[in-house]
């Protein structure tokens, strides 16, 4: 009986451990599914005022992802400020609609910081997709440009 039982146990975690990795399986192809976004800066790093130029670019996934279609884009520029903006559109139809790929938008970093700006698409008041990139803004003239008191 001791026997039986060990096996019984043995039998019962490697049926776990195989239910696991299959659900590991299934949840690996249904993210593979979600595009993935990508956020970039240019320049990165520079002296106040600082201008840059922001992109966001969705990668991957079907062109028709429902929740990427029509979305409320946010910038959060990471000195507590944010912009953000809708645009109308058709009603969305599988296999026809198509999501935007590009976003890109220009801003000036007045003072000194380091700032995580974020993009973010929103359904409504849900965050349905995100990415981030960090910006340097080093003090320049406006801010004593790091020039010693003489």
């Amino acid at each position: 009986m001791k026997i039986r039982t060990a096996i019984s146990i043995r039998s019962v975690s490697a049926i776990a451990g195989a239910v696991l990795v299959a659900g590991a399986v299934v949840m690996a192809a249904v993210d593979e599914t979600k595009p993935s976004i990508s956020v970039r800066a240019s320049p990165t790093t520079g002296f106040s005022p600082l201008k840059v130029f922001l992109s966001a670019e969705i990668k991957g996934g079907p062109d028709d992802f429902a929740e990427y279609y029509c979305p409320t884009v946010e910038w959060v520029w990471g000195d507590d400020t944010r912009a953000e903006s809708t645009v109308d559109c058709d009603p969305y139809e599988a296999g026809k609609s198509e999501i935007r790929r590009r976003y890109s938008v220009t801003r000036i970093f007045q003072t000194a910081g380091n700032f995580k700006v974020e993009f973010r698409l929103k359904q409504k008041n849900k965050v349905v997709g995100a990415g981030s990139t960090t910006v340097q803004v080093r003090p320049g003239l406006r801010d004593g440009g790091g020039i010693a008191d003489r």
